[in-house]
Protein backbone atom coordinates (compact mmCIF):
# COMPACT_ATOMS: atom_id res chain seq x y z
CA UNK A 1 0.00 0.00 0.00
CA UNK A 2 1.35 3.63 -1.01
CA UNK A 3 2.33 6.06 2.04
CA UNK A 4 -0.70 7.17 2.61
CA UNK A 5 -3.84 7.39 5.17
CA UNK A 6 -3.80 3.87 5.20
CA UNK A 7 -0.30 3.11 5.99
CA UNK A 8 -0.40 5.62 8.25
CA UNK A 9 -3.00 4.28 10.56
CA UNK A 10 -1.43 0.79 9.70
CA UNK A 11 1.34 2.29 11.67
CA UNK A 12 -0.57 3.27 14.92
CA UNK A 13 -1.47 -0.83 14.82
CA UNK A 14 1.69 -2.98 13.33
CA UNK A 15 -0.19 -6.07 14.72
CA UNK A 16 -3.82 -5.34 14.14
CA UNK A 17 -5.07 -8.68 15.18
CA UNK A 18 -2.97 -8.11 18.75
CA UNK A 19 -4.49 -4.48 19.08
CA UNK A 20 -8.17 -6.11 18.78
CA UNK A 21 -7.38 -8.33 21.42
CA UNK A 22 -6.23 -5.86 23.90
CA UNK A 23 -8.86 -3.58 23.00
CA UNK A 24 -11.78 -6.46 23.87
CA UNK A 25 -9.47 -6.95 27.21
CA UNK A 26 -8.83 -3.46 27.86
CA UNK A 27 -10.94 -0.34 26.77
CA UNK A 28 -14.55 -1.31 27.32
CA UNK A 29 -16.51 -0.69 24.25
CA UNK A 30 -19.87 -2.06 23.06
CA UNK A 31 -22.36 -2.41 20.24
CA UNK A 32 -24.67 0.28 22.19
CA UNK A 33 -22.60 3.04 20.95
CA UNK A 34 -20.85 2.73 18.23
CA UNK A 35 -19.98 5.90 17.02
CA UNK A 36 -18.60 7.01 19.53
CA UNK A 37 -15.98 4.34 19.90
CA UNK A 38 -13.06 6.59 18.57
CA UNK A 39 -13.65 8.31 22.06
CA UNK A 40 -13.10 5.75 24.18
CA UNK A 41 -9.52 5.04 23.18
CA UNK A 42 -6.26 7.23 21.82
CA UNK A 43 -5.23 3.64 19.30
CA UNK A 44 -9.29 4.21 17.67
CA UNK A 45 -9.44 7.45 16.46
CA UNK A 46 -9.53 5.74 13.14
CA UNK A 47 -13.25 4.35 13.97
CA UNK A 48 -14.39 7.98 13.77
CA UNK A 49 -11.83 9.76 11.62
CA UNK A 50 -10.70 6.80 8.64
CA UNK A 51 -11.99 7.44 5.54
CA UNK A 52 -11.88 3.82 4.67
CA UNK A 53 -13.86 2.09 7.29
CA UNK A 54 -16.15 -0.97 7.19
CA UNK A 55 -18.28 -2.26 6.63
CA UNK A 56 -20.34 -0.96 3.72
CA UNK A 57 -23.02 -1.66 1.35
CA UNK A 58 -21.70 -4.17 -1.49
CA UNK A 59 -23.40 -1.95 -4.33
CA UNK A 60 -22.73 -0.12 -7.57
CA UNK A 61 -19.84 -3.14 -7.81
CA UNK A 62 -17.46 -2.48 -10.52
CA UNK A 63 -17.19 -6.14 -12.52
CA UNK A 64 -13.68 -6.62 -13.14
CA UNK A 65 -11.54 -9.78 -14.47
CA UNK A 66 -10.59 -11.37 -10.81
CA UNK A 67 -10.30 -14.00 -8.99
CA UNK A 68 -11.35 -14.74 -5.03
CA UNK A 69 -8.47 -15.49 -2.55
CA UNK A 70 -6.86 -19.14 -3.03
CA UNK A 71 -7.14 -20.83 0.12
CA UNK A 72 -5.49 -23.52 1.68
CA UNK A 73 -7.04 -24.27 4.74
CA UNK A 74 -7.00 -27.64 6.26
CA UNK A 75 -9.43 -29.50 8.90
CA UNK A 76 -8.66 -28.43 12.86
CA UNK A 77 -9.75 -28.68 16.25
CA UNK A 78 -10.66 -24.92 16.25
CA UNK A 79 -10.18 -23.26 20.14
CA UNK A 80 -13.83 -21.93 20.58
CA UNK A 81 -13.84 -18.88 22.21
CA UNK A 82 -16.74 -16.36 24.00
CA UNK A 83 -14.83 -12.86 23.99
CA UNK A 84 -17.65 -11.02 24.97
CA UNK A 85 -18.36 -9.18 21.54
CA UNK A 86 -18.43 -12.75 19.27
CA UNK A 87 -18.03 -16.62 18.83
CA UNK A 88 -14.29 -16.37 17.78
CA UNK A 89 -12.61 -19.92 16.71
CA UNK A 90 -8.99 -19.58 16.73
CA UNK A 91 -6.59 -20.85 14.52
CA UNK A 92 -3.14 -23.24 14.38
CA UNK A 93 -2.36 -22.62 10.97
CA UNK A 94 -3.88 -22.02 7.50
CA UNK A 95 -3.05 -19.94 4.18
CA UNK A 96 -4.86 -17.92 1.86
CA UNK A 97 -3.21 -16.67 -1.14
CA UNK A 98 -3.90 -13.01 -2.73
CA UNK A 99 -1.77 -11.09 -5.87
CA UNK A 100 1.46 -13.64 -5.40
CA UNK A 101 1.48 -13.31 -1.36
CA UNK A 102 0.58 -15.56 1.26
CA UNK A 103 -1.37 -14.31 4.54
CA UNK A 104 -1.87 -16.84 7.49
CA UNK A 105 -5.64 -17.80 9.41
CA UNK A 106 -5.63 -16.80 12.50
CA UNK A 107 -9.38 -17.04 13.03
CA UNK A 108 -12.77 -16.69 12.29
CA UNK A 109 -16.04 -15.18 13.92
CA UNK A 110 -19.12 -13.74 13.27
CA UNK A 111 -21.71 -11.09 13.34
CA UNK A 112 -25.57 -10.78 13.40
CA UNK A 113 -27.20 -9.34 11.11
CA UNK A 114 -24.52 -9.52 8.51
CA UNK A 115 -22.01 -6.51 8.46
CA UNK A 116 -21.79 -5.92 5.00
CA UNK A 117 -25.23 -5.30 3.08
CA UNK A 118 -26.18 -5.94 -0.15
CA UNK A 119 -28.23 -3.44 -2.53
CA UNK A 120 -28.84 -1.79 1.00
CA UNK A 121 -30.05 -5.43 2.89
CA UNK A 122 -28.28 -7.18 5.63
CA UNK A 123 -28.79 -10.57 5.95
CA UNK A 124 -28.89 -12.98 9.26
CA UNK A 125 -25.17 -13.34 9.71
CA UNK A 126 -21.71 -13.30 8.61
CA UNK A 127 -18.68 -14.56 8.87
CA UNK A 128 -15.35 -13.20 9.08
CA UNK A 129 -12.05 -15.45 8.26
CA UNK A 130 -9.25 -13.08 9.26
CA UNK A 131 -5.99 -13.85 7.83
CA UNK A 132 -2.65 -11.58 8.81
CA UNK A 133 0.12 -10.25 6.36
CA UNK A 134 3.95 -10.65 6.70
CA UNK A 135 3.54 -6.74 6.96
CA UNK A 136 0.81 -5.78 9.45
CA UNK A 137 -1.90 -6.08 6.55
CA UNK A 138 -4.92 -8.34 6.53
CA UNK A 139 -6.54 -10.60 3.87
CA UNK A 140 -10.51 -10.99 5.36
CA UNK A 141 -12.93 -13.09 3.85
CA UNK A 142 -16.48 -12.58 3.94
CA UNK A 143 -19.53 -15.05 3.97
CA UNK A 144 -23.44 -14.55 4.33
CA UNK A 145 -25.14 -16.44 6.16
CA UNK A 146 -28.69 -16.92 5.95
CA UNK A 147 -31.38 -19.46 7.61
CA UNK A 148 -31.86 -22.77 5.50
CA UNK A 149 -30.67 -26.12 5.77
CA UNK A 150 -28.46 -27.13 8.66
CA UNK A 151 -24.25 -26.75 8.23
CA UNK A 152 -22.68 -29.35 10.25
CA UNK A 153 -19.97 -26.97 10.75
CA UNK A 154 -21.65 -23.74 12.53
CA UNK A 155 -23.37 -26.44 14.67
CA UNK A 156 -20.14 -27.85 15.59
CA UNK A 157 -18.92 -24.03 16.73
CA UNK A 158 -22.35 -23.35 18.51
CA UNK A 159 -22.38 -26.91 20.12
CA UNK A 160 -18.76 -25.98 21.28
CA UNK A 161 -19.25 -22.24 22.06
CA UNK A 162 -19.07 -21.05 25.66
CA UNK A 163 -22.46 -19.35 26.75
CA UNK A 164 -20.29 -16.91 28.77
CA UNK A 165 -17.20 -15.53 28.05
CA UNK A 166 -14.71 -17.99 28.18
CA UNK A 167 -12.85 -21.13 25.55
CA UNK A 168 -13.74 -24.98 24.72
CA UNK A 169 -12.08 -26.46 22.29
CA UNK A 170 -14.15 -28.70 19.10
CA UNK A 171 -14.11 -32.80 19.68
CA UNK A 172 -13.38 -33.12 16.29
CA UNK A 173 -11.27 -31.48 13.18
CA UNK A 174 -13.80 -29.04 11.33
CA UNK A 175 -13.20 -28.35 7.74
CA UNK A 176 -13.78 -24.54 8.28
CA UNK A 177 -14.93 -24.08 4.16
CA UNK A 178 -17.76 -25.83 4.63
CA UNK A 179 -19.02 -21.86 5.81
CA UNK A 180 -18.00 -20.64 2.36
CA UNK A 181 -20.62 -20.92 -1.50
CA UNK A 182 -19.95 -22.77 -3.62
CA UNK A 183 -20.37 -19.56 -5.81
CA UNK A 184 -17.01 -18.21 -6.42
CA UNK A 185 -19.11 -14.70 -7.02
CA UNK A 186 -17.09 -12.18 -4.99
CA UNK A 187 -16.71 -8.36 -4.09
CA UNK A 188 -13.20 -6.81 -3.17
CA UNK A 189 -12.45 -3.50 -1.60
CA UNK A 190 -9.75 -1.83 0.73
CA UNK A 191 -11.24 -0.83 4.30
CA UNK A 192 -10.64 -1.79 8.09
CA UNK A 193 -11.48 -3.79 10.83
CA UNK A 194 -14.91 -3.37 11.83
CA UNK A 195 -14.12 -3.70 15.75
CA UNK A 196 -11.67 -0.91 17.55
CA UNK A 197 -9.22 -0.30 16.78
CA UNK A 198 -10.85 0.39 13.23
CA UNK A 199 -7.64 0.09 11.56
CA UNK A 200 -7.93 0.34 8.08
CA UNK A 201 -5.54 -2.60 7.19
CA UNK A 202 -8.14 -4.86 5.73
CA UNK A 203 -8.44 -6.25 2.27
CA UNK A 204 -11.59 -7.12 2.21
CA UNK A 205 -12.85 -10.13 0.27
CA UNK A 206 -16.94 -10.79 0.64
CA UNK A 207 -18.77 -13.72 -1.35
CA UNK A 208 -22.09 -12.76 -3.11
CA UNK A 209 -23.55 -16.13 -2.28
CA UNK A 210 -24.78 -16.71 1.14
CA UNK A 211 -24.41 -20.21 2.72
CA UNK A 212 -27.60 -21.87 4.52
CA UNK A 213 -27.41 -22.81 8.64
CA UNK A 214 -30.02 -23.53 10.66
CA UNK A 215 -32.27 -21.54 12.28
CA UNK A 216 -31.93 -23.10 15.32
CA UNK A 217 -28.17 -22.16 15.22
CA UNK A 218 -29.00 -18.53 14.61
CA UNK A 219 -31.10 -18.29 17.59
CA UNK A 220 -28.59 -20.29 19.57
CA UNK A 221 -25.84 -17.10 18.76
CA UNK A 222 -28.30 -14.55 18.99
CA UNK A 223 -29.74 -15.59 22.30
CA UNK A 224 -25.72 -14.82 23.12
CA UNK A 225 -25.26 -11.72 21.26
CA UNK A 226 -28.22 -10.29 20.04
CA UNK A 227 -26.80 -7.98 17.81
CA UNK A 228 -23.08 -7.51 17.24
CA UNK A 229 -22.60 -5.52 14.12
CA UNK A 230 -21.07 -2.31 13.18
CA UNK A 231 -23.48 0.21 10.98
CA UNK A 232 -22.26 1.13 7.54
CA UNK A 233 -19.72 2.86 6.65
CA UNK A 234 -19.44 5.70 3.93
CA UNK A 235 -17.85 4.49 0.95
CA UNK A 236 -16.22 7.59 -0.48
CA UNK A 237 -14.13 7.01 -3.33
CA UNK A 238 -13.24 3.89 -3.04
CA UNK A 239 -14.24 1.17 -5.82
CA UNK A 240 -15.77 -1.91 -5.01
CA UNK A 241 -14.94 -4.70 -7.28
CA UNK A 242 -17.25 -7.74 -8.61
CA UNK A 243 -14.97 -10.55 -9.58
CA UNK A 244 -15.14 -14.59 -9.44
Amino acid sequence: MAFTRRSFLAGLAACPLCAAAARAEGAHWTYDDPEHWGAHDETAKACSLGAEQSPIDLTDAVKADTRPPKLGWKPQAFEIVNNGHTIQANAAGGVAELGGRKFELKQFHFHTPSEHALGGKRLAMEAHFVHAGDNGDLLVVGSFLVAGAPNKAFSAVMAAAPKEEGKAALKAPLDASALLPKGKKFFRYEGSLTTPPCSEVAHWNVFAEPVAVAQADIDAFKTLFPMNARPLQPTHRRIVLSGG
